[in-house]
């Protein structure tokens, strides 16, 4: 790969800045995107998820894995979110989960529930806003309101907004799927996968943010040049298997998908993560596209919410709120990395 314009060769150099002093600012006021998650020393520090309750199958919880008995609320823009909706459509959940989708742009309200293309009103509780299923969860919650939520209807309550826990309760307590879906949390893989899912969201799920959200030069490039470090293993990684663990899709390639597939459509630009793209991966990129291209997984792709969601959502980011035309992605094109099938390793 040749390097982009003004960046170092050898990829683990960056070029260092110093942050500005007050006057650089021009006069300007700077303010953090959510002051009450930023550190004195510009790091953003995501608040930790408010609702762990579990559902089980082996009915030791309240929460038993009844179809129809939860919904999921999401945001297409958001990939915390849509996490849990590509296991729900691998796992072959759609008749036992219900889902409803928010409007992708939110202000200082939270996310609303409204009537447009690809989102929805509340057809569960007539809520509004996603504020009222936290407040009826909990009078005394003042965090910030976040998806996903999988809400419970019987007792009329947040079960989990943990994304992690939603996939793994997916995977492991609901049986609609039955034989043939996906094993995306396998046992023998457990130690490995657990790892390097860690090392994923750190640097590169919540990396992307950490550098976006910073709030000083500093605890921008720590973040910036941490993900795309980890970019490059990965990448490296890819070069002689198909999927992360080999010839098995598992939880970790679906968690990298979410961020990847976001990354040249906003994080590249909006966050400042702009090393390089990940169409200038060839393993990425194809990986990117192979993930893709897995039945049902396009049609949970929104680029339109996306882009609205963080140009028009990240005031103090984007305070123009102007949207960017491009950049033109096409994630249908062939990608032959089915052909790294036959020789790859599945194990860690």
């Amino acid at each position: 790969m040749q390097p982009l314009q003004g960046i170092p060769a050898t990829r683990n150099k960056f070029i260092a800045l110093q942050d500005p002093p007050p006057h650089a600012h021009c006069g300007m006021t700077t303010h953090a995107q959510f002051p009450e998650e930023n550190r004195g020393d510009g790091e953003f520090e995501r608040q930790e998820d408010a609702f762990r309750d579990w559902v089980r199958a082996d009915g030791s919880t309240p929460y038993a894995a009844t179809p129809g008995r939860y919904q999921l609320y999401v945001s297409l823009a958001c990939p915390w979110a849509h996490r849990t909706l590509i296991v729900r459509r691998l796992k072959r959940l759609e008749s036992a989960i219900g889902y409803t989708v928010v409007d992708p742009v939110r202000d200082e309200r939270g996310w609303a529930f409204r009537e447009g293309p690809g989102l929805s009103q509340d057809p569960v509780n007539g809520f509004a806003f996603l504020s009222e299923a936290y407040r009826a969860s909990n009078p005394g919650f003042r965090g910030r309101w976040t998806v996903p939520v999988l809400w419970d209807k019987q007792t009329k309550r947040i079960v989990n907004n943990s994304e992690d826990d939603i996939c793994r309760m997916f995977n492991h307590e609901f049986s609609a799927g039955g034989p043939g879906t996906p094993d995306l949390f396998p046992a023998d893989l457990t130690a490995a996968q657990n790892a390097l899912s860690q090392l994923i969201y750190e640097r590169v799920n919540n990396g992307v943010y950490r550098a976006g959200f910073a709030s000083s030069q500093a605890a921008y490039e720590r973040a910036a040049k941490r993900a795309f470090e980890t970019l490059d293993v990965l990448e490296a990684r890819l070069e002689n298997r198909r999927f992360l663990f080999g010839d098995r899709m598992v939880e970790s390639d679906w968690r990298l998908f979410c961020t990847l597939v976001r990354f040249d459509a906003v994080y590249h630009g909006h966050f400042k993560c702009n090393v390089r793209r990940i169409v200038d991966y060839k393993n990425l990129q194809g990986y990117l596209q192979d993930l893709y291209q897995t039945s049902g997984i396009s049609e949970t792709v929104n680029f339109d919410h996306i882009k609205r969601h963080y140009y028009l959502t990240h005031t103090e980011i984007n305070p123009t709120q102007i949207i960017p035309i491009g950049p033109v992605l096409d994630l249908a094109l062939p990608h032959a990395r089915e052909t790294l099938s036959r020789t790859t390793n599945s194990r860690g």
